[in-house]
């Protein structure tokens, strides 16, 4: 900037007079307002070309965003569906299987009644199940009978239930006679192939089952010696065959 320095102004517009210096200097503002204009048009173009670019760019990757929240959303409405169609699976095997087993119970209590040379003769105890109530402490209860004589006459006789269990933090007993109003008449039967008792008990409210000791009685006599099946069964596994 020396040489910048060096320049008397006085000279130049001695040298050159006063009207050509004022056209000098008038040139000299044109390019430097020209020059200016340039520059600015070139910088302007490039901040305009460059805001383009970015929004073209803002553009795709909006578009794209939008194109990854539609497949994002597909592919839950997908995954939902799958969910959906899976859970309904599960359920459908979860009724054929309990159909299923409840067909192969059917069909082994009827061959039992039909077919008694597929199993041993006499009177058998085909289920006996426990069903709770409304009532606290109050339940239902279902005993299946069957006989598997090949020969059938009718079997007469009745059955009797004891239930063993905790009373006050000590071992006890409870016979059906004690907890239920039914009579000997209606725990009695008679049939030739199957038949179903049912009736109901109460229970003491400190009383906690834990087995229960089914006995059946044939009484002695013209067609029929006397004889009497005791058979145990847990209380839960009886609650538990009900569900």
């Amino acid at each position: 900037m020396n040489w910048l320095a060096k320049i008397n102004l006085n000279t130049v517009v001695v040298r050159l007079g006063t009207f050509r210096s004022a056209l000098l200097l008038i040139l000299i503002i044109g390019i430097c307002i020209y020059s200016g204009y340039r520059i600015g048009n070139f910088y302007h173009g490039y901040q305009v070309k460059t805001l383009e670019q970015q929004k073209t760019r803002l553009n795709k990757m909006y578009e794209k965003n939008v194109q990854q929240n539609r497949r994002i959303n597909t592919l839950e409405v997908e995954l939902e569906v799958e969910r959906m169609a899976n859970q309904r699976s599960q359920e459908l095997l979860k009724n054929m299987e309990s159909e299923h087993y409840q067909v192969k119970r059917e069909l082994a209590f009827y061959e039992k009644v039909m077919a008694p040379e597929k199993t041993a003769d006499g009177l058998v105890v085909d289920r006996i199940s426990i069903y709770p109530t409304g009532s606290p402490y109050h339940f239902r209860f279902q005993i299946v009978l069957l006989q598997q004589q090949v020969r059938k006459r009718f079997v007469k006789g009745y059955v009797d239930l004891v239930l063993f269990g905790s009373l006050d933090n000590k071992p006890s007993q409870l016979k059906l006679s004690h907890i239920s109003t039914l009579t000997k008449k209606d725990l009695s039967f008679s049939f030739q192939y199957f038949q179903i008792l049912e009736g109901e008990l109460t229970l003491p409210d400190d009383f906690s089952p834990e087995k229960v000791e089914l006995s059946t009685i044939l009484p002695k006599n013209r067609w029929q010696k006397h004889q009497q099946l005791d058979e145990s069964f847990m209380w839960g596994e009886l609650l538990k065959n009900t569900q």
